[in-house]
């Protein structure tokens, strides 16, 4: 059986209400981590990573200390250290949730193990990560705080991290999970869905595309769709999709194969 190798991003904005800080949605945590052992079960040629985003743990801290533009005084190291004990809040939740439902998820912390250069990953040893999809372990990875050359402390996305693990791991899909339908030409309106996204046509564009409302130090939608972009050109075949996690089944439906929201790709 051919293993395909997959990147799974929860959104912030999905599993957390944002406008709350530190406020984790648990009943869409708990049903997304249900669906996405069904899924694993019925479908074993998965090798998954999940990511996730900080939403309202991490961005609402970072926003306030300016974590993500540097850190270098006694009062910014403060703020860093509070940014990565609110992510990490988090990502127990959803890793506790995982293995609620029988995935054995093994959570991997940016901060713990990379090293950034002006706000982009520079290093990190990715051989354990593999070792535990060879192994039939789910990768748990979020965005969080890093040690950074230039700016002494920074923040990575989560697809900072992907855009980093992407090129060892060689995915054959990236799914980006949120609230929205896919990407909207025309948000807040939201009546004209993108269903197809190329860099061609994202240089068309003829206003820019957004998403959120809430507080995103790591940047918004037209933010990651440029980097998911730019790694969907340096990884022949890569597919990259961004829809609604919050209807229940659809991470599921997408896992399968689903067309659902916006498709990205070269």
């Amino acid at each position: 059986m051919t293993q395909e190798t997959i990147l799974l991003k929860l959104g912030g904005s999905l599993i957390t209400d944002k406008s709350q800080p530190g406020t984790a949605r648990y009943e869409l945590i708990e049903r997304i981590a249900s669906d996405l052992a069904t899924t694993l079960y019925n479908r074993t040629e998965i090798r998954l990573v999940v990511g996730h985003g900080s939403g309202s743990f991490g961005h609402i801290p970072a926003s306030v200390f300016g974590t993500r533009l540097g850190v270098r005084s006694q009062e910014e190291w403060l703020g860093f250290s509070t940014v990565w004990h609110q992510a990490s809040k988090l990502n127990r939740i959803v890793v506790d949730a995982l293995r609620h439902d029988g995935i054995p998820a093994v959570a991997f912390p940016p901060s713990a193990a990379s090293l950034a250069n002006n706000g982009k990953i520079e290093k990190w040893d990715t051989t354990s990560i593999k070792s535990a999809l060879e192994n039939g372990l789910v990768p748990v990875v979020f965005g969080d705080v890093v040690f950074d050359r230039s700016l002494g402390g920074s923040i990575v996305s989560t697809e900072d991290v992907f855009v980093f693990l992407a090129p060892d791991l060689q995915p054959s899909r990236i799914l980006i999970a949120g609230i929205e339908e896919g990407v909207w030409e025309d948000y807040p309106a939201c009546t004209s869905l993108l269903k197809t996204i190329t860099p061609k046509s994202f240089k068309k564009l003829t206003s820019p595309i957004s998403g959120s409302v809430h507080t995103d130090v790591t940047g918004g939608m037209e933010t990651k769709v440029a980097e998911m972009l730019q790694l969907a050109q340096s990884l022949h075949g890569l597919q990259i999709r961004i829809f609604n996690g919050s209807r229940p089944g659809a991470i599921s439906e997408v896992l399968e194969g689903k067309n659902l929201g916006t498709l990205v790709h070269a």
